[in-house]
């Protein structure tokens, strides 16, 4: 539809509509920023457009036509239309937060704070992606994330970091069950079973920790998240990152067993693109992250 062929200029229209608003020509050219000539040479032009006067001159006073104030109701109301759809617009691309994470780092630790992030931040959208993959951060997708590992990062400036202790865990039945005492092969372990050996596997625990046993693990995931969850379902022991199952062990759903402890190798870091520009809900949200972090 060639639309621009049967309207009349927009700069004459978005006038017409300020004169019926502010029914002055004189305070409709102060809101615009324009003379009082510029104005009434507008509205000479829709008229001589439309082939009729918009308005009956008095003396002191205008008033409009039937015809312009039809034509002003539909004006008001597509002109705040389009100012609604610039708004939405500029509020997506401004306040929408992406946070990327690992799947454990997500579900564990990040989602049961954030309901506290959303309170303090109401007008920001929250989109989190979870993967254990690397999170490429070159596209521009990813606003802020939390990365495992030792910086620094080629592609990431580093806002906080933080260590974590490793420790054996089990459920409150699966310790009742076994008694007390220490590890041994009779034991049910639970293993991580993952190429990414950020995750510690049970022979590399025992190796660390100068321990010599040499344990079957006799359940087996791919998934962290899985590992755990088999674990509060008193199915063995796990291998407990505490910052990880810190609310578990806060609940009461998960216990230590054993009391060794070991301090892990890599770090969780709260990093944003290198490239990425500045904006007021990532700023907002990575302080949010170091001081949920370090708290």
């Amino acid at each position: 539809m060639h639309f621009r062929r049967r309207i009349p200029s927009l700069t004459a229209l978005v006038t017409l509509e300020a004169v019926l608003r502010k029914k002055s020509f004189t305070t409709a050219a102060t809101e615009l920023g324009v003379t009082q000539a510029a104005v009434s040479r507008q509205i000479a032009l829709l008229e001589e457009e439309f082939g009729q006067p918009l308005f009956v001159r008095k003396h002191r006073a205008i008033e409009p036509t039937t015809a312009c104030i039809n034509l002003g109701a539909t004006l008001a109301k597509s002109f705040a239309d389009i100012a609604e759809s610039v708004e939405a617009i500029q509020s997506r691309s401004q306040d929408v937060l992406t946070i990327g994470a690992t799947v454990a780092f997500s579900s564990f630790w990040l989602l049961p704070r954030l309901a506290e992030f959303r309170r303090a931040n109401p007008g920001i959208l929250v989109r989190v992606i979870s993967q254990d993959s690397p999170i490429a951060l070159d596209d521009g997708e990813v606003d802020v994330a939390i990365r495992y590992g030792v910086p620094p990062f080629s592609d990431a400036t580093v806002i906080a970091s933080r260590g974590d202790v490793i420790c054996p865990v089990c459920s409150p039945d699966y310790l009742r069950r076994r008694g007390d005492g220490p590890l041994g092969s009779v034991d049910e372990f639970i293993e991580t079973d993952v190429h990414d050996r950020s995750w510690y596997s049970w022979a590399q625990w025992f190796s660390l920790t100068g321990a010599k046993l040499e344990v079957k693990p006799s359940l087996r995931f791919n998934h962290y998240t899985e590992t755990i969850a088999a674990a509060r379902a008193g199915q063995g022991i796990a291998l407990g990152w505490r910052m990880l199952v810190g609310t578990f062990l806060e609940d009461g759903t998960l216990v230590r067993i054993g009391g060794g402890e070991l301090a892990a190798e890599d770090r969780y870091n709260v990093i944003v693109p290198v490239k990425a520009k500045r904006n007021n809900a990532r700023d907002l949200a990575a302080a949010w992250l170091t001081a949920s972090l370090h708290g």
